[in-house]
């Protein structure tokens, strides 16, 4: 079932999914309740790559699982021939819409760690979890501050063959309109010479940013090639990686590109 933008109101939107979406996140709750306690007692103990199989690899698998079964959210995977298997850290800069590919990509490609707000280590249990397996945390009030992090702990993890995941809108952005990339994904690609994989996906048509309510139908997601950081400046390589990820988002997506630019630097609504 393909879901349609949500641009009305949600008296509109059926009871059913309403239901379907309340067990769901009964069912996220449950999971994080549960795996807390072998993440703390197992995983704090595993080397870091197994760790971050362990502690966020296996409940990301049980929640998409648990999206499908009872919200009818599936997905689709072009490219997947370009997941690297090669040993090599990579930066990965993804598309962002929704929370959707916060809990998918871990599942997809792995290890990684991603940059996130320093806010969410004090999330209880999640945040401690995510905490186990090093993410870089930067407070983004302070832009020189957080991309010095992200330079120095994103070449670190770079260097122990653990992928770096950016969202290089920085926050989530609804179906239909676009946010100008910041650089500082490609410039650490670019500083550490490691290769860069782009991801477009069209996740917020059925985890909409807008509404707490999950829409059936297929997530499609398309991995890009590999492309490499050397001999190229960062500006082309963000320019590069921008366009292909929004050419791709329109490819795939319902909802065409309004022409709408966002300047705010959220995205409001959390869901």
């Amino acid at each position: 079932m393909k879901a349609t933008p949500d641009t009305t109101g949600p008296e509109t939107v059926p009871l059913n999914w309403q239901l379907r979406t309340l067990l769901f996140y009964l069912c996220l709750i449950l999971i994080t309740l549960l795996w807390f306690i072998p993440s703390f007692t197992i995983g704090i103990f595993l080397p870091l790559k197994l760790r971050n199989y362990f502690v966020m690899g296996i409940p990301c698998r049980l929640a998409i699982w648990s999206l499908r079964l009872l919200c009818g959210v599936r997905y689709e995977v072009e490219g997947r021939e370009h997941i690297p298997h090669d040993g090599r850290g990579h930066v990965l800069l993804s598309k962002h819409q929704s929370t959707w590919e916060t809990f998918f990509l871990p599942t997809l490609i792995a290890p990684h760690v991603q940059v996130v707000k320093k806010e969410l280590f004090y999330l209880p249990l999640f945040g401690w979890m995510l905490n186990l397996i090093h993410p870089i945390f930067i407070d983004r009030s302070k832009r020189t501050g957080a991309m010095k992090q992200v330079l120095t702990q994103g070449a670190d993890r770079l260097k122990s063959g653990i992928h770096v995941l950016v969202f290089p809108e920085g926050t989530r952005v609804q179906p239909g309109k676009r946010k100008a990339f910041s650089k500082g994904g490609a410039m650490l690609a670019t500083k550490s010479q490691a290769p860069v994989i782009a991801i477009a996906h069209n996740s917020g048509e059925h985890w909409p940013n807008t509404s707490w309510v999950k829409r059936p139908g297929t997530i499609k997601v398309v991995i890009s090639p590999v492309m490499e950081s050397t001999d190229i400046t960062t500006a082309e390589l963000s320019s590069r990686t921008e366009q292909w990820i929004n050419d791709q988002v329109e490819r795939i997506s319902a909802t065409p590109f309004g022409g709408e630019l966002v300047t705010d630097g959220t995205s409001g609504k959390r869901f």
